[in-house]
């Protein structure tokens, strides 16, 4: 594509403009002439359908989200953080990213209206100078097309044409981001005192008063708490919940007739022969290292000293020395220099680019020097094994335990089923004496609760929950086989008796006396000590523990008070000898008194004035950004500019569903 637009031949060009406006015209004609189209509808493949102008839906030209651009984009971010491939959270990522490309999707229309737009040849400066470009272009020289699409297709899952498209978008909604947060400005005063309040460090005494003891003495009387429990009745109307008796028998894989059926050849064979992709191993190469770490932001000099040790060490191996003792004496990974550096077995795409690049080009048994983001690594590459599919011979283990389980669990259900029809017919006691089962009762039991003969009744209890008494039996598994059973005996929720519920009710009136309580005899401790500037003494008085800070910052964390940026700002105002107001801390309140401080110079400001300079800058950039982005949400969905495919948002489909 990149090459065709690059050619000098501006006939081939000059016919395809006069096709596309052609088409375009035809296209008019349609749309304009009512009944020939539908009006601002999602086609069945669309999640969604974002329309640019008022009038895009009279000329169905919106852009279009596909349902198959979110079901892929979701997978691979479930893959990417390694969550299992479960539906129901496939679902959520599915919907998260939905709204991602619709945004990004506004985003390059809104650009698009400001004639804001990105060339290939951006999109390859982008890929030879940015964070991609080490990875792309080690050394300046470009990897490969094969390469390249193989690390494309490995990290993205997307083809070559639709990874550039992607960075083409994001430089154009950079460039977009930079138009609208372009005035955004930080003045030199905000910066020093944005500066000086992070950098505020204090030491204080301070008394807690804890929520815990203070509630133990709440003791109302037993009419307060009658009077209590009467007032609130509407509380306890279904405080005791709902219960019910199960009758039930169950049985194990053990207890099937005739066990468990084994797996014949054949069946083995065909189980192999279907599942073959999953048995070819890729690509592996196994190594050893010596990492000399290199701290995030090191300087040039710190950086250099890392490089000639590291020097020093490949020096000492090529002179013969032991690999594995060196890596037990100078490595700084922890996980591998106990084990000589050994790290065993590693597939493409596995490791950091620049070791993975190494190990799977560098000679077996050459010993290089590879820098990455962890600092400098002496590598060995000891062994490559290449990619092939395995034997029969070598998974045979795996298939036959698989196809136990699977015929198990065919088994024990198909059982299960006809257990159930016997007993619907005959009844569980004499189903149960049939199969020379056990009958079992439970005590009356919450949705919540547990059955203890069975490793696990919670399937059981739900159906439970979801039947009538008298409903014909049922079966649910239970971790170990299944259960037949029906609902005997149902407790609706109900009231409980004052005297039963005492304890609850006591614990629910101290719980509502005691903010009040607290906030209270926290004052009441900050005014007396205020009063006689002296928080000891009326700390004493009123019963509170005295303690004494660290010197902390803004998020430093405090026992019994938290950070102290977030639970009390204000004592970083305060000058030395102050006492505070009363502080709540939510399970205890406090007052505090200053006893040091230290305020950053004029010269470390000055220091670190540019970095504190452009970290609030990108912040209110990014504010910014986002209030421009939420009100063109807000307007587009205010105009129904935004179509969603309901059908489509019931979540990614399922491969064999």
């Amino acid at each position: 594509m990149i090459r065709f637009l690059q050619q000098k031949d501006s006939r081939i060009i000059k016919a395809l403009f006069v096709v596309i406006i052609a088409a375009a015209s035809v296209s008019m004609v349609v749309y304009l002439i009512p009944g020939l189209t539908g009006l601002g509808a999602a086609s069945t493949g669309a999640y969604a359908v974002i329309y640019p102008h008022w009038y895009s839906k009279l000329l169905s030209s919106g852009s279009t989200v596909s349902q198959e651009q979110v079901d892929k984009m979701a997978r691979t971010q479930l893959q990417q953080q390694r969550y299992p491939d479960n539906p129901m959270i496939l679902g959520l990522f599915a919907q998260r990213v939905g709204q991602q490309l619709i945004q990004k999707q506004i985003l390059l229309d809104e650009a698009e209206k400001l004639g804001i737009r990105a060339s290939n040849d951006d999109v390859l400066q982008y890929l030879q100078t940015g964070s991609a470009g080490q990875v792309l272009f080690p050394g300046g020289k470009f990897i490969g097309e094969d390469q390249y699409a193989a690390m494309i297709a490995n990290r993205f899952n997307l083809s070559v044409a639709e990874f550039e498209e992607d960075v083409k978008h994001d430089i154009v909604i950079r460039r977009l981001q930079a138009l609208i947060t372009g005035g955004v400005t930080v003045g030199d005063q905000e910066v020093r005192d944005n500066y000086r309040k992070g950098n505020i460090k204090i030491k204080f005494d301070y008394a807690v008063i804890s929520a815990d003891e203070l509630g133990k003495t709440i003791n109302p009387s037993d009419a307060d708490l009658e009077a209590f429990f009467k007032k609130n009745a509407a509380r306890y109307a279904s405080a005791v919940p709902e219960e019910r008796k199960i009758t039930y028998f169950a049985f194990t894989p053990n207890e099937l007739p005739g066990g468990v059926p084994q797996p014949t050849q054949q069946e083995i064979q065909a189980y192999f022969t279907a599942h073959q992709s999953e048995y070819e191993t890729p690509e592996q190469a196994r190594s050893r290292h010596i990492l000399i770490k290199v701290p995030a932001g090191a300087d040039a000099k710190t950086d250099a000293a890392a490089k000639a040790k590291a020097e020093g060490i490949l020096k000492q191996i090529q002179g013969g020395a032991d690999f594995a003792e060196l890596a037990k004496k100078n490595s700084d990974d922890p996980g591998s220099k106990d084990k000589g550096g050994e790290l065993g077995f590693a597939q493409r795409g596995t490791m950091v680019p620049e070791f993975d690049k190494a190990i799977f080009s560098q000679k077996i048994g050459d010993t290089q020097i590879v820098k990455s983001q962890f600092g400098y690594h002496i590598v060995q590459v000891e062994e490559r094994k290449p990619a092939h599919a395995q034997d029969l011979s070598e998974v045979l283990p795996t298939i036959q335990a698989t196809l136990i389980r699977q015929k198990a669990a065919a088994t024990e259900e198909n059982y299960a089923h006809t257990l159930t029809s016997e007993a619907i017919k005959n009844g569980l006691e004499k189903t149960a004496a049939a199969h020379k089962l056990e009958v079992v009762t439970t005590p009356p039991v919450g949705r919540q609760g547990v059955i203890s003969a069975l490793p696990d009744g919670s399937q059981l209890i739900a159906k439970a929950f979801e039947s009538k008494q008298g409903d014909p039996p049922q079966f649910a598994p239970t971790g170990e086989g299944y259960a037949i059973f029906q609902v005997t005996g149902i407790a609706a929720a109900h009231a409980p008796a004052f005297a039963d519920w005492k304890a609850h009710v006591l614990d629910e009136y101290r719980d509502q006396q005691l903010p009040g309580l607290l906030s209270a005899k926290t004052k009441e401790l900050a005014d007396k000590a205020k009063a006689g500037n002296d928080l000891a003494k009326a700390a004493k008085e009123l019963g509170a523990t005295v303690k004494t800070s660290e010197l902390v910052g803004p998020s430093g964390q405090v026992p019994d008070l938290g950070q102290v940026g977030q639970v009390a700002p204000e004592l970083l105002n305060l000058t030395v000898g102050a006492i505070s107001g009363p502080i709540d801390a939510q399970r205890t309140g406090v007052v505090a008194k200053i006893v040091e401080k230290q305020e950053p110079s004029a010269d470390e400001i000055a220091k670190n004035f540019d970095q504190t300079r452009d970290q609030m800058l990108e912040q209110r950039r990014s504010d910014a950004f986002n209030v421009f982005l939420g009100g063109i949400m807000d307007e587009y969905k205010k105009n129904k500019r935004i179509v969603m495919n309901a059908k489509a948002q019931q979540g990614p489909v399922i491969p064999g569903t």
